[in-house]
């Protein structure tokens, strides 16, 4: 069933959907993200930490030159810079705000604008969509509900900010079902969407991509016509390109991020109706939670009730009556069959999942995996399938109910549909909505950084340098780097050369084990086990120890330059003769958490001056109160220094602070 459009009929249903988008928008979000100078929410993480990152990565990009190509942050990655669209700091309006900084408040954040703005084209684009199934304005706008108020939609929105753009998928949808009425080439409007949503965020290109070669074979095998598509899709295909390129995407050598996690992301077969959302947040109230395998999670695609009701109600009932038409629908878009079932197999991935089994793993040659591993969360490739549902549930319903019925019946249908709908994922939206709410109270660094430490070291340097491995707090860590003008080479975000920031890290080590130091440095460990290898180098001259956030949830092991006077407060532990002695936290398939298993008697320590001078000499170790006789002290191991110690089961040690007795 197919609709005319009439421009005036275009233009109206384009504005009223976008305008429901917004009361949807400010029903569940309110006000405050629209607010360009209120980013408690970006700093706080809403729902999760991603939007740290995408904040991080604008505030970066601020302060750097203007360049060409755009969105090179050069305080990130530093000294070689990186693209905010590794950051998932949607480069379209990273680039036009950084153009207009001058002119902007000191505190501004555009993260809130765009998502109104993904809110009303999804609305825009949906009605549009349900109108090319549907006549007049009423059915259209009743049925677009369905897709302001898709679970995906909130799920992505402000949490992964960029994956809000979901209406870009509805736009290649409306392109498609237009041009296939019309049996037309797909015109400006698709190509430049193909062309410029690389810019928003890469994960959308394959699902556009792939709506468009749908309707460009259809039409060449319709109109035999094959010069004209094929020329559109090549050019289009390098106009996305020189965008791409124009917005920094090809800076660098991005080689981290492509490991071979294709699978890990996958689909589960009971994503329809599995109302789990991340976080654990329940997105229906009738509906129970499914169990997931890995990271399902990313790859949530609850429907709602009301489609999951309607939908196969519908199906049967036109079996029933002999007019669903299946074949012939499948006979006019069976290049978007073909596509859609592409997608859906890509999303499901080699890893067959099944509530919480994996049911099959499909052996793939690793040169595969790692090119599919691109798109590693790859049961978002699902979407283009799961909106395609959506729409199905709409006009299946429609031509469900009898011919004869008069509109105000099919409203009254859609209505309660909706009505269906909304009801049973609202738990979702009213955690949605309290969750920005709170995000308001939330102070700039709400997790870790409350040491004096921190505060002492303001001013004082010009590089945070991260030795190994990611920070606890990273994204924090990157905000009080970005807020201070410094420049951090810590990987937090999703590509980066690591190549190059291993030989980063190699240079520095070196240096500092000859007891250099860059006085415009700030030097910071992961792991206790590197830190103490090279403590000794530069203790010095500058200030090394431990710095722990309140709750003791994070750690950071530092060097700090010029600050070998600093006293502290009770967060700090500096470097000295009293710095405490732990069993290394190391484990493999003979050692767990630095004890080794067949006897749990032996221990290791990271080999380092501090270790050694501690260990050599000692007779026996305390812990609590308790000592154990050492009865065998082994430094064979190049790294690593081992005791055998006189005790039943020596795990009674792990995380604790060991005194040695000569």
């Amino acid at each position: 069933m197919t609709a005319k459009f009439s421009a005036h009929r275009k233009a109206v249903l384009f504005l009223t959907g976008g305008l429901l988008g917004i009361l949807v928008f400010l029903l569940v979000y309110g006000i405050a993200p629209l607010d360009v100078t209120n980013d408690a929410f970006c700093r706080g993480g809403y729902v999760e930490k991603d939007i740290q990152q995408h904040y991080a990565g604008w505030l970066f990009y601020r302060q750097s030159d203007i360049g060409f190509p755009f969105c090179i942050a050069q305080g990130l990655n530093y000294p070689d810079g990186l693209s905010v669209a590794y950051t998932d700091s949607i480069p379209l309006f990273a680039a036009l705000f950084r153009l207009l900084s001058p002119i902007l408040p000191d505190t501004f954040q555009y993260f809130g604008i765009f998502t109104l703005l993904c809110f009303f084209f999804q609305g825009a684009f949906g009605a549009l969509l349900t109108g090319c199934f549907s006549s007049g304005f009423l059915l259209p706008v009743l049925g677009d509900i369905l897709f302001v108020t898709s679970p995906v939609l909130f799920e992505r929105a402000f949490r992964h900010t960029a994956l809000g753009a979901q209406f870009c998928i509805l736009a290649a949808l409306y392109c498609y079902f237009d041009c296939r009425r019309r049996n037309a080439m797909p015109g400006v409007g698709l190509f430049l969407l193909n062309a410029f949503i690389i810019a928003v965020h890469p994960y959308f290109l394959p699902m556009t991509y792939a709506v468009t070669l749908a309707l460009l074979v259809e039409y060449a095998i319709s109109s035999h016509r094959f010069a004209l598509p094929a020329v559109y899709l090549f050019a289009n295909l390098a106009a996305t390109l020189g965008v791409g390129w124009a917005f920094g995407l090809f800076h660098g050598k991005a080689s981290s991020g492509s490991d071979a996690l294709y699978g890990y992301f996958g689909l589960n077969l009971n994503a329809l109706w599995n109302p789990v959302g991340v976080g654990g947040v329940q997105w229906s109230r009738l509906l129970p939670a499914q169990n997931q395998v890995g990271g399902n999670y990313d790859a949530f695609a609850y429907l709602g009730l009301g489609i999951l009701i309607v939908l196969p109600l519908s199906v049967l009932i036109l079996l029933i009556q002999r007019r669903l038409g299946l074949r012939g629908m499948l006979r006019r878009h069976f290049m978007l069959a073909v596509v859609c079932l592409i997608l859906s197999a890509f999303a499901v991935s080699n890893v067959v999942t099944a509530n919480g089994a994996t049911l099959l793993t499909i052996p793939l040659p690793a040169k595969l995996v790692s090119l599919f591993s691109i798109f590693r969360s790859s049961g978002r490739m699902f979407w283009p399938v799961y909106y395609l549902l959506i729409l199905a549930a709409f006009t299946l319903v429609l031509r469900a109910i009898p011919r004869n019925a008069n509109r105000v019946l099919l409203a009254v249908v859609l209505a309660a549909l909706c009505a269906v709908q909304v009801w049973d994922i609202s738990p979702g939206l009213i955690q949605r909505s309290d969750a920005m709410h709170q995000a308001q109270e939330t102070e700039a660094y709400p997790s870790g950084l409350g040491s004096i430490f921190w505060q002492q070291a303001q001013g004082s340097y010009r590089h945070i340098f991260s030795l190994d491995g990611l920070q606890d707090d990273a994204l924090n860590l990157t905000l009080y780097a970005a807020d201070l003008g410094m420049t951090t080479n810590d990987p937090f975000a999703a590509r980066y050369d690591a190549g190059a920031l291993a030989d980063s890290r190699s240079a520095a080590l070196e240096a500092l084990a000859s007891g250099t130091l860059d006085s415009q440095t700030l030097y910071l460990f992961h792991t206790e086990t590197e830190f103490l290898k090279y403590a000794d180098f530069v203790c010095d001259k500058a200030w090394c120890g431990e710095v722990r956030s309140e709750d003791g949830s994070c750690h950071w092991y530092v060097i700090a330059p010029g600050m070998q006077n600093f006293t502290g407060d009770f967060l700090c532990t500096p470097y000295d003769e009293n710095y405490p002695l732990r069993i290394a936290d190391y484990t493999d398939q003979l050692w767990n958490r630095g004890v080794l298993d067949s006897d749990k008697k032996t221990v290791c320590f990271a080999d380092s001056p501090f270790t050694r001078q501690r260990l050599e000499q000692a007779k026996a170790i305390c812990s609590d109160g308790n000592t154990y006789a050492i009865l065998k002290f082994d430094d064979s191991d190049p790294g690593w220094l081992m005791l055998t110690l006189d005790i039943p089961d020596a795990t009674v040690l792990w995380d604790k602070e060991l005194e040695t007795i000569s």
